[in-house]
């Protein structure tokens, strides 16, 4: 069979302002139902809910009652889980004691920067004489160097403390011992083949997986050893809520595991953020708009969270159920954690919820970090004056725009690069490396995960530091692991780190081409054709009239969501779209309906950036998350579309169709004729462009024939986007001639 050249089905349209659906696998969980009914009979919440439970691992009822009730988790002695926390407090009391100068080194990150100022707060308060250093991301890139060791040394610094960073810097820390230089690493990124030579080293990563502690981020590190220390000294009274507001900050922007003991932190630390004993955090919160909510649905009448549990197994924010020194402590640290556990069902308790941080306050901390100076957010989060926390405020809230436009101009910059250089190879290499001059490397690592998003692909994208070096981020896919590549391409790099989902890197610019390889390489042992489109994790299908106050409410005993907790995702088949516009910097506003029986249910919903798919079809299949909306004091339940994907013919189409239907429509500049033939099952979509190649899909499938004639035709993916864009305007050409059968 000959393909024309010009032919849409054989070959892409190499357009940035290509009309297509989102590059999508959908995976929906399998619907247990006689368990998520079984489960209700305990949890008092409805099976919908129950079976969000069962979608998360929790299949019993007891561990329901520690997700739903984290208070009632226990807690070992973090003594006992960090080998290396009792050298760790021992070395700080002494230099406290001795009043031996202490150094930080931070990162510039948000996790970074948090546990930085939580270290610097809380050391400060036990009276230890500490500064703080953060390398600069422009010059130095990531976690401690050689030239921090050495300007330590000269300013009389006794011991140095790591915070989000350290783990991977043998040969600083090294330096550091040759100086007489004390180290305590603290770190949560991936061990490294070969450990640096501190004195201590904090990381969950050493720790076993199945500890409570294993999902702390940087800043959760710095708290359990900033926590204990202070119990330790018998100072913890007034230092545990800032500590916890700071831990809260970093770990939900971070995008940390909000399971374990950071979901159990989490929702005391969200609690206390809308009235939060820091001039940063309250100026952070008033420049962002952000604003706290009463979360009387978190305290709903289930039998698994009774009050007296709450508080009787709750005594200090570390630890509740052990002897352990570090919870042997004054009433101050009892009344302490009293105030943190204030009563479940007072139903004016305000609070923030996690998306609150991750696109209000973590995007203003982290745009300092990525394009300011990360001395802004220190001074932020560590003075006690309203009138200088405000002034940092405002100039994070500037900052935060200049990011914006820099990600905007960066991301449609590469966007361009790739269709028109990497597009038609990504099938083979299954990994996308794009470098450019000119980039500013604080905020590539967004732009990849806007890339990763539209590809679904895992990314590597780099600028130019000078002619002999590149620096870069990448963001991976759930079956690739970022840093493993990483450590695949050892020989090929100068520094690198990160973990499963993330990584920084560096390397000399005449390796590119070698690195490139060598990621493809790595790329095709791990991931399968079929991997390579953005993973939607589906929980439930609902339906319109499903989607009320009550529903919402309930949602929130899941709560913190984030990674590892998601929030959930529903979705609903052959949803009408009765109106469409773009609004703001490429946003799709809507109005759907769903006709269930001889009732039509609206509902609005928004699709962030989703401008490169508008318009959409008319009829669709949707994922989305349930969302608040505020205005003019009015509160609604409106939809966040993720997913979008044409409707099974069984939805779209009549169910027995007599006689073909018949019609033609324009796309890039050709016309073609489109029609459904009825046939034994629900019909079959012909598309014919102008060299007479025809596309043929049976109703529901999502595999067609291509070709000339059916007997030479050949096998395709419709799922494509080649063949969606074509079949998208098809639908739309046919859509009203359908509803009117």
């Amino acid at each position: 069979m000959t393909y024309q050249s010009k032919s849409e089905f054989s070959k892409p349209e190499i357009s940035q302002n290509r009309k297509r659906l989102p590059n999508q696998r959908w995976y929906i969980y399998p619907q247990n139902l006689e368990l998520a009914n079984k489960l209700a009979e305990s949890t008092n919440l409805s099976p919908i809910i129950n079976q969000l439970l069962i979608n998360r691992g929790i299949e019993t009822v007891e561990h329901a009652q520690v997700f739903l009730s984290p208070e009632s988790l226990k807690l070992p002695s973090p003594l006992e889980e960090f080998p290396d926390l009792a050298i760790s407090l021992e070395l700080l009391q002494q230099s406290i004691a001795t009043e031996e100068k202490i150094a930080i080194c931070g990162d510039y990150d948000a996790d970074g920067m948090t546990s930085t100022a939580l270290l610097l707060r809380s050391l400060r308060w036990l009276g230890a004489r500490v500064d703080y250093a953060i390398p600069s991301r422009m010059h130095e890139g990531y976690g401690i160097n050689k030239r921090i060791i050495e300007d330590f040394h000269n300013e009389g610094v006794g011991l140095v403390l790591t915070v989000d960073n350290g783990i991977s810097a043998f040969e600083p820390i090294a330096r550091a011992r040759e100086l007489g230089l004390k180290v305590i690493v603290t770190d949560h990124h991936d061990i490294p083949q070969k450990l640096p030579p501190a004195n201590a080293i904090l990381n969950p990563k050493l720790i076993s997986p199945a500890s409570p502690y294993y999902g702390v981020a940087g800043v959760g590190v710095a708290y359990i050893l900033a926590v204990c220390l202070a119990q330790q000294m018998g100072s913890a009274q007034n230092i545990n809520k800032p500590m916890l507001e700071l831990f809260t900050l970093g770990t939900i922007a971070d995008l940390a595991p909000l399971i374990g003991v950071n979901r159990r932190w989490l929702k005391r630390g969200l609690q206390l953020l809308p009235k939060s004993s820091l001039p940063g955090v309250q100026a952070l919160i008033q420049m962002s708009g952000v604003q706290a909510r009463g979360m009387e649905s978190q305290n709903n009448s289930s039998s698994l969270t009774p009050n007296a549990n709450i508080n009787s197994n709750s005594r200090s924010h570390i630890n509740s159920n052990s002897n352990s020194n570090i919870n042997s402590s004054s009433n101050t640290n009892s009344n302490t954690t009293n105030n943190l556990n204030q009563n479940p069902n007072n139903k004016s308790l305000k609070t923030l919820k996690p998306e609150d941080i991750g696109f209000r306050l973590g995007p203003r901390i982290n745009a300092i970090g990525r394009i300011g100076d990360p001395q802004i957010i220190i001074e932020l989060l560590t003075t006690d004056d309203m009138g200088i926390a405000l002034e940092r405020a405002m100039q994070c809230e500037g900052i935060n725009r200049q990011r914006q436009e820099m990600c905007e101009e960066i991301e449609q910059s590469a966007i361009a690069v790739v269709e028109t250089e990497y597009l038609l190879s990504l099938k083979d290499d299954r990994v996308l490396v794009i470098i450019q001059p000119n980039w500013h490397h604080g905020v590539i690592g967004i732009v990849a995960s806007r890339l990763l998003e539209r590809y679904g692909v895992p990314v590597f994208i780099g600028t130019y530091e000078d002619n002999e070096t590149i620096r870069g981020s990448a963001r991976g896919i759930p079956e690739f692991h970022v840093f493993e590549a990483l450590e695949f391409c050892d020989d090929l790099l100068g520094k690198y780190g990160g973990h499963k989902a993330a990584g920084g890197f560096s390397l000399p610019t005449k390796n590119l081409d070698a690195f490139r390889q060598r990621l493809s390489e790595f790329a095709n042992r791990c991931l399968e054709v079929h991997h390579l489109k953005s993973l939607l994790k589906i929980d439930a299908p609902v339906s319109f009239d499903q989607i009320n106050r009550e529903l919402y409410e309930e949602l929130n005993t899941l709560e913190p969501c984030g990674i590892e907790n998601p929030d959930p995702i529903f979705w609903t088949p052959d949803v009408q779209v009765l109106d469409q516009k773009t609004v703001g910097k490429g946003h799709i506003k809507l109005t759907l309906c769903q006709t269930i029986g001889d009732r039509h249910h609206k509902i609005k919903a928004i699709a962030w950036r989703w401008r490169d798919y508008f318009p959409l079809p008319k009829r669709v299949d949707i994922a989305y998350k349930l969302r608040e909306n505020y205005f003019n004091g009015n509160t609604t339940i409106e939809l966040e579309i993720l997913g979008v994907r044409l409707p099974d013919s069984s939805n779209l189409f009549p169910k027995v169709i007599k006689k073909p239907i018949k019609s033609s429509f324009e796309y890039n500049h050709r016309r073609y004729i489109c029609a459904i033939y009825p046939n034994q099952f629900s019909g079959e979509l012909r598309i014919k462009n102008p060299e007479g190649i025809v596309l043929a899909v049976e109703l529901g499938k999502n595999i067609g024939l291509l070709g000339a004639n059916r007997q030479e035709a050949q096998t395709v993916d419709i799922s494509e986007q080649r063949y969606q864009v074509i079949i998208q305007a098809a639908w739309n050409a046919l859509s009203s001639l359908l509803e009117n059968i």
